[in-house]
């Protein structure tokens, strides 16, 4: 999907209906017993620098979503059920976490015990005044400090029913977003015509909180992992890596507000010429990174790119329908390369050598590194993340659905920069700190990607006489 905020996912005006967790629901959760299961590593970092953040005085919004249409003036009640039915599927979305001292422990609401309460909210004519409300309400019911923290809404017109869901970082991650569109529409279309959907049973990423979270706590500080990221982070002057360009930040200042930029890098033919360029040495992430690590240098001059990967941790077939934050990372360092084809084989040796690295969480490993990483920012590190997107089920219905993955963009001083591929072409997002410098430079830094994208493969084609 594209990634976007909520102010240019084409929303339009109409009656907003919204659904929460009802107050029983509510009420029975609050009486729950703890579930032995943990917080995945992820979770519990995410939730603890929200906390502390907060209580540097901050609200710093994080929620995640998901945009799309159904057909016409929707049949509220089959939509309803639709939803329900989606969020009994993943054990994640009923179950919380509530604090016991400096502990964090779980709860988790049974299948019969969750309902949705539905409000007509009212009708809107001004697509401003919408989305204000839309950003200020998920804000609210989808705080990562809160439960229930996910809320579900639909803007209802007579030719079309825009679809809104917000939830939460702890509760899903991007390849999770991706799937929504089609799992709902298909829900919703089966309740309409009266008939079963026959799904599959999804993996529980509550489970896999459990046993992600054993076998990290199976290691201790001398274990190779740990080293070396122990080296990576003492080569990044203790710190983890932000993107290596001059981001104007105020050192010791205020978190900063940010800003989202988003567009098309190039159309598919040129998606698909980068791609099998780059195939040699493993496809368009190393190529990717490959341009990123020529063109940060040229901007910022740094001798060496080092950057955290982002890599879904989906090891089994079970989880791979499941919705949840199954994301970790791994480090890489790319000295400044002659050209081009000698960065993508950098790249693409650093991958090979560390990918293994992210199904260990980095919050454990810093716990046993011992550092301060006392968390200040919502971002751990700065990422660039590449995404074959078309793989999805329903990717070839998204534009026609108007289907997008949403981020709530407010402040930190990390850059993050996603680049998905999808049936049109390459899609550009990247979440960076607002000022002057670090828009010059990111827009620096999106042209030459685009421009490096397009002139590989023509060079290329160019050397061949074709």
């Amino acid at each position: 999907m594209r990634i976007s905020d909520i102010q240019r996912c084409e929303v339009r005006p109409g009656r907003l209906v919204e659904w929460t967790f009802s107050p029983a629901t509510v009420a029975t959760a609050a009486a729950l017993p703890t579930d032995s299961r943990p917080p995945a590593y992820n979770q519990e970092s995410h939730i603890r620098t929200a906390r502390t953040v907060r209580e540097d005085g901050l609200f710093v919004p994080t929620w995640l979503g998901a945009a799309f249409d159904v057909p016409g003036r929707a049949d509220l009640d089959a939509l309803e059920e639709a939803l329900r039915a989606w969020t009994l599927r993943h054990e994640t979305l009923r179950s919380g976490f509530r604090w016991s001292g400096d502990e964090m422990h779980r709860f988790t609401l049974d299948r019969d015990d969750v309902s949705l309460r539905r409000e007509v909210v009212g009708d809107f004519t001004d697509t401003g005044r919408l989305v204000r409300h839309l950003q200020d309400r998920f804000d609210v019911a989808a705080d990562a400090l809160g439960w229930p923290n996910l809320i579900y809404a639909a803007v209802v017109r007579d030719d079309s029913t825009s679809v809104y869901l917000a939830f939460d970082h702890t509760n899903v991650d991007a390849y999770s977003l991706q799937r929504i569109p089609d799992e709902i529409n298909e829900l919703y279309a089966a309740r309409l015509a009266g008939r079963a959907v026959g799904a599959a049973p999804v993996g529980s990423y509550v489970d896999f909180c459990e046993l992600e979270r054993t076998n990290a706590d199976g290691i201790d500080d001398t274990h190779a992992i740990v080293a070396r990221w122990r080296e990576f982070i003492g080569r990044c002057d203790g710190v983890l890596p932000n993107f290596p360009v001059d981001l104007g930040l105020d050192p010791g200042g205020r978190l900063p507000e940010q800003k989202l930029m988003r567009e098309w890098l190039v159309d598919a033919d040129a998606a698909a010429a980068f791609e099998a360029y780059c195939r040699r040495h493993g496809g368009s992430l190393v190529g990717v990174l490959a341009a990123t690590s020529l063109i940060v240098h040229e901007i910022g001059g740094q001798p060496v790119y080092r950057t955290v990967v982002p890599f879904h941790t989906r090891l089994k077939s079970a989880w791979s329908d499941s919705v949840g934050w199954y994301v970790g990372g791994a480090p890489i360092e790319v000295p400044a390369a002659r050209d081009f084809d000698e960065a993508l084989a950098v790249v693409r040796a650093e991958l090979q050598a560390n990918r293994s690295l992210a199904r260990m969480p980095l919050a454990r490993v810093l716990r046993l590194l011992g550092a301060d990483f006392r968390p200040t920012s919502p971002d751990l590190y700065s990422i660039v993340s590449y995404v074959d997107a078309r793989v999805a089920p329903g990717a070839t219905r998204w534009s026609e659905r108007k289907a997008y993955g949403l981020l709530r963009v407010s402040y930190g001083d990390q850059v993050c920069v996603w680049v998905n591929r999808l049936d049109e072409g390459l899609w550009f997002a990247c979440r960076y700190p607002d000022t002057d410098a670090a828009y010059k430079n990111m827009r620096r830094y999106v042209e030459a990607l685009r421009g490096l994208i397009l002139s590989v493969p023509a060079s290329h084609l160019a050397a061949y006489g074709r």
